[in-house]
């Protein structure tokens, strides 16, 4: 006999149970990394008759400018049930008109295809214990002065409010800038995720000056876990390998509906936040 699901908001109550599922796919996020998910989005969890947490999904949304589908897994024991069209749809609900994007796993990328997804790039992580890196000059902790020069910086390279993630990033990370006169020209932040640190977003107008971020933040972390997650058409890539942070993997990046960035920005993120929440 069939088992009995529901379909309920995600609340705190499923925070354990989400933890449980993301740990059976060997995904690396703590209680934290899902409790700042549910923070800034709404979300769906499938719970079983048993109680048991065995689907989840989130709408993340970026003001009315987009909102991104993230930490979308379906238990093992529900898989071939149409459970993750399901919760894609509910998905869709909560974001109304707004577009959509999100990183796909190859497991899930057939899926979102078959939903109208369009494929626009990919993503690379890269991790590992961190070599010693030289300590560069030119950049320094943001001040409390900064936020908004952040922010501003922020919807530049995004053309979209993303305060409210900006926001969270600063109750759990530490921020760096790069100044150009009395202009903040580049930013990054360091925050706990996983099996250690995540360097990102960086928003910087060039790959020399992403690099330089990362190795303000690397410099004092000799052998630390560290992970970054970066566009494959960065740059960024062969530099992190050579300071130990190994491709391990990502995922392809997707718009519904295709939508083109507006004009060519000066500045862009050369690192996401995360896979979730971009």
């Amino acid at each position: 006999m069939q088992k009995q699901i529901d379909l309920v908001t995600f609340g705190p109550e499923h925070l354990d149970g989400a933890v449980a599922l993301s740990r059976a796919e060997s995904w690396p996020h703590r209680p934290e990394d899902w409790a700042m998910v549910q923070q800034l989005s709404a979300g769906v969890a499938v719970v079983d008759d048993q109680g048991r947490v065995t689907g989840t999904t989130f709408m993340t949304p970026f003001g009315d400018d987009y909102a991104t589908i993230n930490m979308v897994i379906v238990d093992k024991s529900m898989r071939g049930l149409g459970m993750g069209r399901k919760l894609m749809e509910r998905a869709f609900e909560l974001a109304g008109q707004r577009p959509l994007r999100l990183i796909a796993t190859k497991e899930g990328l057939p899926l979102y295809e078959q939903l109208g997804f369009v494929a626009t790039g990919t993503i690379r992580q890269h991790q590992g214990h961190v070599q010693a890196v030289g300590r560069p000059e030119g950049v320094e902790d943001m001040q409390a002065g900064d936020v908004e020069a952040v922010k501003a910086l922020d919807r530049q390279a995004y053309a979209a409010d993303r305060s409210a993630l900006i926001d969270a990033l600063l109750e759990h990370g530490r921020f760096a800038v790069v100044r150009k006169g009395d202009t903040i020209d580049a930013w990054a932040v360091i925050r706990p995720f996983g099996r250690g640190e995540v360097i990102g977003p960086i928003i910087a107008p060039d790959v020399e000056t992403a690099r330089v971020l990362i190795a303000y933040f690397a410099s004092s972390r000799e052998g630390a876990f560290l992970r970054v997650d970066t566009g494959s058409e960065t740059g960024l890539a062969p530099w992190l390998s050579e300071i130990g942070l190994t491709h391990v993997g990502g995922g392809v990046t997707m718009r519904r509906p295709l939508t083109e960035d507006g004009g060519q920005l000066r500045h862009k993120a050369y690192a996401l936040a995360s896979q979730a929440l971009g």
